[in-house]
């Protein structure tokens, strides 16, 4: 069975730092995208930053020049380094992967249980 688990969140002041890790795990064949989506109380998930198996990146206009993500393809991890955090930036943060399961051979998109950022002003 695949999973998605987090880890990293917390809090910080405003102005701090955080870096969240997410690691797949189970019979993975191949993993194609994995990301960042976060969701703030009352609000929809939206995305916040995406990374390709080749190493094409995109970002949220909002963390542009703030965040930073990166794949670590042998260990079937994706990092988000979150600097120069704003309150605006509280959410629970989800880790997202479209990946193909060996017991299936079809890409399958899998979430995280997800993690608490929270950023005091």
């Amino acid at each position: 069975q695949v999973r998605l688990v987090e880890s990293g969140g917390g809090l910080v002041q405003a102005g701090g730092s955080l870096r969240l890790s997410c690691a797949a795990s189970g019979s993975i064949y191949r993993i194609n995208t994995m990301g960042w989506y976060r969701q703030a109380p009352g609000k929809q998930r939206e995305l916040v930053a995406t990374g390709t198996s080749g190493g094409t990146t995109s970002y949220a206009d909002s963390v542009k020049g703030r965040f930073t993500i990166s794949r670590d393809n042998a260990k079937n991890m994706v990092n988000l380094q979150m600097n120069s955090l704003k309150p605006e930036d509280t959410a629970v943060y989800f880790c997202n992967a479209d990946l193909v399961p060996r017991t299936l051979l079809r890409p399958v998109n899998y979430w995280g249980q997800g993690t608490q950022v929270t950023v005091s002003s």
